[in-house]
């Protein structure tokens, strides 16, 4: 079956961790597989339609509501995730529904946590990266209460 890459799709740590936004048919589920990609983060309420048809796919479900900042266990979830499939040698992707707002705030946090950059910087450099990325105010708080809470 051919793979096509999801929307909105990048790496912000090639190999290790990408953002999306929500992946819609099975030839994108595909697409990561292909690159390496074995842990799919959700961030929407609903999980993502056709996430079973790439069954070695692991689907981790962080329900946050659209437009609010993920709370401080679920940023630790998510960083866990990643850090424990990365020593596996297995790439992440996270996603919410277009990869802004929820995706970017948890990429600033991950780029917080492994290049130890403040929050502003992560946000900086996740809006670089992904344009369009951490859409409010509370999401750009969240993110520097993360970087206050680990330096």
């Amino acid at each position: 079956m051919a793979s096509s890459p999801p929307h909105n799709f990048s790496w912000v740590d090639p190999g290790k961790l990408a953002g999306l936004a929500c992946p819609r048919m099975p030839c994108e589920y595909r697409y990561l597989w292909d690159n390496g990609i074995r842990q799919l983060v959700c961030l929407c309420e609903r999980k993502p339609p056709h996430h079973d048809s790439c069954p070695g796919l692991q689907l981790h479900h962080i329900k946050i509501q659209d437009f609010t900042p993920p709370s401080q266990s679920q940023m630790d979830r998510f960083l866990s995730v990643v850090e424990e499939a990365n020593v596996r040698g297995e790439g992440v992707a996270v996603h919410c529904m277009h990869g802004h707002g929820r995706t970017g705030t948890m990429l600033a946090c991950y780029l917080v946590k492994t290049r130890k950059l403040s929050g502003l910087d992560a946000i900086k450099e996740i809006r670089r990266m992904r344009p369009g990325s951490i859409e409010t105010s509370e999401q750009e708080k969240a993110v520097v209460q993360f970087y206050q809470r680990t330096k």
